[in-house]
């Protein structure tokens, strides 16, 4: 691992409040999260129970999306809002298909950075490296990232289960594009969201009030909000899908969606042509 690196504009670990990367950890049967997040987390699951199955699709579609870029050619990637590691992770991916791979994880939790600095180990071909950084401040991810990164050449950016965590008042359309705005031809995009198109307003409503009274957001955007971060970019074959349907042949879609659940998230990867 090349290191990790810390704008010193993030705070220390706040324990008292639930941060959305420690429940998806706990979501998925982790260990590195605290009370206060299983806490919300169960109250989540009590309104959604099928949330820890949605949270093992979203992470599913993710590695299958990395697979699916290496083989393509991709030998560049910015994980925004990367999460606590778990296996096999995105640069495990990349560099199972190409050693040469280079790899930025960056998140805003210094819990991640510490599960980082001790279990993100690369290739001696490669790059590895993780920035403690708000994806809000895009300058500094991307300042972060060119330290490891060529952005004359294509880079793939994640944005997996992040977006749906900042509002529209708060920029997210606005973040996608500076990131957008930086990548050469040949670059992707990959990004997954929940959505409310699958429940009804008042399980809306309610999941948005437990939210706020944590002090956290919920932007569960339709399949055309979705889609407006793609805007400029070609969407790669099948387009704009429900996560468990994007190139399940790529590996085992998550347990507990084959009785005609569903994620509930959409996914998509988009090209810069």
């Amino acid at each position: 691992m090349a290191g990790t690196r810390d704008t010193g504009n993030t705070s220390e670990i706040d324990t008292t409040r639930p941060h959305p990367a420690r429940m998806y950890d706990w979501m998925l049967g982790g260990k590195d999260n605290y009370p206060v997040d299983e806490a919300l987390g169960r109250q989540m699951v009590a309104l959604e129970p099928q949330l820890p199955v949605m949270a093992r699709t979203n992470r599913a579609f993710m590695r299958r999306s990395a697979l699916w870029l290496a083989r393509s050619g991709v030998r560049q990637f910015l994980d925004v809002g990367s999460g606590i590691p778990t296996e096999p992770n995105l640069h495990q991916i990349a560099q199972g298909v190409a050693p040469e791979a280079r790899v930025v994880y960056c998140d805003r939790d210094p819990i991640v950075m510490a599960h980082a600095e001790a279990l993100l180990r690369g290739t001696p071909e490669g790059a590895l490296d993780f920035a403690l950084v708000d994806a809000h401040d895009t300058d500094a991810v991307l300042e972060l990232a060119t330290k490891n990164l060529d952005f004359e050449q294509p880079v793939a950016v994640l944005l997996v289960a992040l977006l749906h965590f900042v509002a529209d008042e708060d920029g997210a359309y606005e973040l996608v594009e500076r990131l957008k705005d930086k990548l050469a031809p040949g670059s992707y995009l990959v990004m997954s969201h929940f959505t409310a198109d699958f429940h009804s307003p008042e399980e809306v409503a309610k999941a948005d009030s437990m939210y706020k009274a944590k002090g956290l957001t919920a932007a569960l955007r339709t399949k055309e909000q979705f889609g407006r971060f793609f805007e400029g970019f070609t969407p790669v074959e099948p387009g704009i899908v429900l996560a468990e349907h994007w190139h399940p042949e790529l590996g085992e879609p998550a347990p507990g969606l084959e009785n005609g659940g569903t994620s509930s998230t959409y996914a998509a990867v988009g090209r810069k042509d």
